[in-house]
């Protein structure tokens, strides 16, 4: 077995580090975000625009999804479709929307269930995942960005101070929902670590800990069961 001597860098040189480790990630999730709205709206911004035209139709036995695709977009595809399909993730968007907006406003809604969407893309979470920890932690609230609870947490997602720091975000970011969602993706990946890959355990440790966050998971599994009902047939 090979030992790696892995040299100790300079506080100023770490910090670089850390910083270009975090454009990185950003990088990275705006080309994902990019791709999965070309992937969930493209159909409905590029529609044909010359009605005389006559496009050639194949039928699906003869032209499947992945002859359609391109090599880049399969492997695009693959890099997003952990644990599910994008098929499957777009079903879940409209089915979030349905219940976010017996919360707040039909725009609002919407906007919201796209977050779920866009932040878990090249994840392993779903927007099902997201969605269910905004309408435990502000629902009651409305879903509003303005929600804090009387510990101190924050926006939709509720995240405390310390957790919006720790992931290179002030507070008040906390009010932003993009900013809000991308910690709240960043919190849970973290409890997922800490929970041995046990993605209910990962949930409740984003509670906490002792008798609430054991009525919080019960509250996660009952939004869970009203979302999966929404899923279209």
């Amino acid at each position: 077995m090979l030992h790696t001597v892995v040299p100790v860098l300079h506080p100023s040189v770490q910090s670089s580090h850390s910083t270009i480790m975090s454009i990185h990630l950003s990088m990275k999730q705006t080309v994902f975000a990019l791709v999965g709205f070309l992937m969930l709206w493209g159909p409905l911004v590029f529609l044909p625009g010359c009605t005389n035209s006559q496009a050639a139709t194949f039928p699906d036995n003869q032209l499947d999804q992945s002859a359609r695709e391109s090599s880049l977009e399969k492997e695009l595809r693959t890099i997003m479709e952990k644990g599910i399909s994008l098929d499957e993730r777009k079903a879940q968007v409209f089915a979030i929307e349905q219940e976010f907006r017996k919360k707040t406003s039909p725009d609002r809604a919407r906007n919201l269930a796209a977050l779920c969407y866009f932040k878990t893309l090249g994840t392993i979470f779903t927007p099902f995942d997201l969605a269910e920890i905004a309408l435990v932690e502000s629902g009651g609230h409305r879903l509003s960005s303005k929600a804090t609870s009387y510990m101190g947490a924050m926006g939709v997602w509720q995240l405390m101070p310390s957790q919006a720091r720790h992931h290179g975000y002030t507070p008040e970011e906390m009010r932003d929902d993009e900013k809000c969602a991308e910690a709240a993706v960043r919190t849970l990946t973290q409890k997922l670590e800490r929970a041995g890959g046990d993605l209910q355990k990962a949930k409740r440790l984003y509670c906490g800990r002792g008798p609430q966050a054991d009525a919080y998971l019960k509250k996660i599994s009952a939004v869970r069961e009203i979302l999966t009902a929404n899923l279209q047939p």
